[in-house]
């Protein structure tokens, strides 16, 4: 038998091919979104350095428009607005943080509870949830606000009991997919508590959800407290928050500056906390990222 019959057939090799993978953080909206972000947050933290005037400060005249030596003119009082506007940041911020951690937390654990033991325990969860949700959010808050007393911490707490049936929702509703995995399935038969499993099993799969809704929720915390102190119901004067501005600029019709500089402010947060929830969504979500590969 000649050796041509025994031969092996050739391997053949192929090239590998390049894929140019474009991260989602090179969109545009992405960039300009967390771009919009961190100029915010440095103002805050650098607004001692950056306005000669302090937030509070009535040494100027009433009304002025804005010019080269106020930037957005003055108030009622005297007081400078672009001051106001930038140290309004420090209030807004860290108290719309506040509220989605605290909120993102006690969704999630009531989520997970719901989705991971079901059965009755889930029926009073949800039923919980959807009684809350079932009002305007506004006016859930409104409600609690008036009953806790006007003032920005009790707002917060307002939103959070009107915001943490969302996070509730999305997290139950990954657990019923996941929970009967067979690697769930394998924990709960090798005995390891349902705290460990939670943690251990599930913990990784709700992670990147969560960071996109609470990074979508950060803008509705800041819009939501700035209509509660636009009502008189959140930040007290004369804190410089950016509702409270608002509000005190929509009694002076002609002096426009005193409500614009302020409404721009919290539109601008909250566009830019959009477009970087839909950014993280398109980078953390399997199905959505082959688009950017």
């Amino acid at each position: 038998m000649s050796d041509s019959s025994l031969s092996v057939p050739e391997l053949v090799v192929l090239p590998r091919r390049r894929f140019l993978r474009r991260s989602a953080w090179t969109q545009p909206l992405g960039l300009v979104g967390l771009a919009l972000l961190v100029a915010i947050v440095l103002m805050a933290v650098f607004a001692p350095w950056l306005s000669a005037h302090g937030p509070i400060e009535q040494g100027a005249k009433r009304f002025l428009a804005p010019s080269s030596e106020h930037w957005f003119g003055t108030d009622q009082l005297g007081r400078d607005v672009f001051a106001r506007v930038i140290y309004g940041a420090r209030v807004s911020l860290p108290y719309a943080l506040q509220l989605v951690i605290m909120a993102s937390v006690i969704g999630t654990i009531a989520g997970a509870i719901a989705g991971y033991f079901g059965g009755w325990i889930d029926g009073v969860i949800m039923r919980a949830a959807d009684l809350v949700m079932a009002f305007p959010d506004i006016i859930l808050a409104m409600a609690v606000v008036a009953a806790l007393g006007p003032g920005l911490f009790n707002a917060v707490l307002a939103v959070v009991v009107v915001s943490w049936p969302i996070y509730a929702r999305v997290v139950r509703s990954m657990l019923l997919t996941i929970r009967d995995e067979p690697y769930v399935q394998s924990s709960r038969l090798l005995g390891i508590s349902s705290a460990r499993a939670l943690w251990v099993d599930v913990r990784p799969n709700v992670v990147g959800p969560l960071i996109v809704l609470a990074a979508l929720e950060f803008g509705h915390a800041v819009l939501i407290l700035a209509g509660l102190s636009f009502l008189g119901l959140g930040a007290q004067p004369p804190a410089p928050e950016w509702g409270s501005m608002v509000s005190d600029g929509s009694k002076y019709f002609d002096k426009w500056w005193l409500s614009v500089f302020p409404g721009l402010a919290v539109l601008l947060v909250v566009l830019a906390a959009n477009f970087v929830g839909d950014t993280l969504r398109d980078a953390l979500d399997p199905r959505t990222a082959k688009a950017f590969r």
